[in-house]
């Protein structure tokens, strides 16, 4: 994908994609971007439709028989989704009907389309950034109504916005301090000095409020993958019925009754949370449970949180436990007492070091309520919808937020020591890099590459 991104700003080929979903509907959609539609649409139509007016049309083959009639819809640059002139072919929504058209497209002097190249062509001719070139597919992708808004956000420049704010405090702070590294004889005063510290501050704190909102909306496209481990018959299987509402876990009182993983999404407060269900962890002669047991400790090395159940008659779990030894101690863990119904317990949930105890009843659904917020608090979520302030983030939009804070952090440093300007001002330069980094001012071609290549193909 990398290689190809110079040519396309250069004379890219015409283009040509299924834009709407594979299978049967109403309406399929043939997209063609490029220059010069001219010859391709007289084949295929007879002629270019006037700009932006739908044209009921017949869609030829080579000899002139008809695929399919529906509209075509002509948009020339620069006043298009790719920024060059796009063709749209409206149709049937059979697949037959659909790749007889591309096929007649692409016989006329288009190529595939490469996942994602579309967009990819309208971050090349500056119709989006590279923050909202993302959020398409994240719409797209969108599990929830709260992750389709927060994407909406990012869509719309929200995010984007932001960083550009942020980086023109940081290029107008370069510039006064460049101008001194020019003419050392005007050197920077107290005073001079002290307002410098002050834009550093406001600075990091802007980037603290950007960080916290991405991180709000990382959580929302994400989503929580959770692990629910503990010994055979300790309620996982139950526990994870009452929260998908669902009988979808086999439950009996036979210790190994699940032997292998099973995963289910709920959503709360519009955050998908992906829970796992797994095989009781002991130790065992039986292949097929041993088998289950090592997805379980796959399945937990990969999850975000843990939910270890442990028998409420226990109060705490035993430290030489194989549950607890084999549970990895990066991860946010949350205990579950569990089968609180039958000591007479009620639900609360108690905080001993770096852990959080929740007691509950799987079976009754006693504190089932305490658990739902309790995890939401765990993973960080702080809102109670995604309204405006939320917006679309990904893992690389997080690390270059906090590759730009810690060189922020050091130029802080550096004021108060009255460490040279140099230093200061190249971990300016970093800071302004790694923000703009996230909307493609400054981005190496291979991750634009890695990026546009999980679109799919008509996007």
């Amino acid at each position: 994908m990398a290689a190809l991104l110079r040519p396309y700003m250069a004379d890219p080929d015409i283009i040509a994609a299924i834009a709407t979903p594979p299978g049967r509907g109403g309406i399929g959609i043939i997209r063609i971007s490029g220059k010069n539609l001219a010859e391709l649409a007289e084949k295929i139509i007879g002629k270019l439709p006037a700009p932006r007016y739908a044209q009921l049309s017949r869609f030829l083959d080579a000899e002139k028989q008809v695929i399919d009639q529906g509209i075509a819809v002509y948009f020339p640059a620069p006043h298009s989704y790719t920024g060059e002139d796009v063709l749209e072919l409206q149709g049937h929504g059979g697949s037959a009907v659909m790749n007889l058209l591309l096929t007649q497209c692409l016989a006329s002097g288009a190529r595939l389309a490469h996942p994602g190249e579309f967009t990819l062509r309208a971050y090349l001719n500056n119709k989006i950034d590279l923050v909202q070139a993302e959020s398409v597919a994240d719409v797209i992708e969108a599990s929830t109504s709260e992750a389709a808004r927060s994407a909406i956000n990012s869509l719309q420049g929200q995010f984007s916005k932001k960083i550009e704010q942020v980086v023109s405090s940081l290029i107008t702070l370069r510039i006064q301090i460049e101008a001194t590294l020019d003419f050392p004889e005007e050197d920077i005063d107290t005073v001079q000095m002290l307002h410098i510290r002050a834009t550093l501050t406001d600075i990091h704190a802007q980037l603290e409020h950007i960080f916290r909102s991405a991180q709000q909306g990382h959580l929302l496209q994400e989503g929580i993958k959770i692990a629910l481990v503990g010994a055979p018959n300790v309620g996982k299987s139950t526990l994870l019925n009452q929260l998908v509402e669902d009988d979808v876990a086999i439950v009996t009182d036979i210790p190994g009754t699940t032997r292998d993983t099973i995963q289910r999404t709920i959503t709360l407060e519009g955050v998908p949370v992906h829970i796992i269900d797994t095989a009781g962890l002991r130790e065992t002669t039986d292949i097929v449970e041993q088998k289950g047991i090592e997805r379980t400790h796959a399945v937990m090395k990969d999850a975000h949180m843990i939910i270890i159940l442990i028998d409420a008659s226990r109060r705490r779990p035993d430290p030489n436990d194989p549950v607890i030894c084999n549970t990895p101690e990066d991860k946010p863990q949350l205990i579950v007492c569990n089968k609180i119904d039958l000591c007479n317990d009620s639900p609360r949930i108690e905080h001993e070091k770096n852990r959080t105890f929740i007691h509950m009843s799987a079976k009754t659904g006693a504190g089932l309520e305490l658990l739902r917020q309790t995890i939401l608090k765990t993973a960080g979520w702080q809102f109670q919808r995604a309204g405006e302030g939320v917006f679309t983030a990904r893992q690389r939009h997080l690390t270059a937020l906090t590759l730009a804070s810690e060189h922020i952090d050091k130029t802080m440093t550096f004021t108060e020591n009255f460490l040279p300007l140099e230093l200061l001002a190249e971990e300016l330069r970093l800071a302004q890099s790694a923000l703009s980094s996230i909307t493609g001012q400054f981005t190496a071609d291979d991750l634009l590459g890695e990026i546009f290549s999980h679109f799919c193909i008509g996007k």
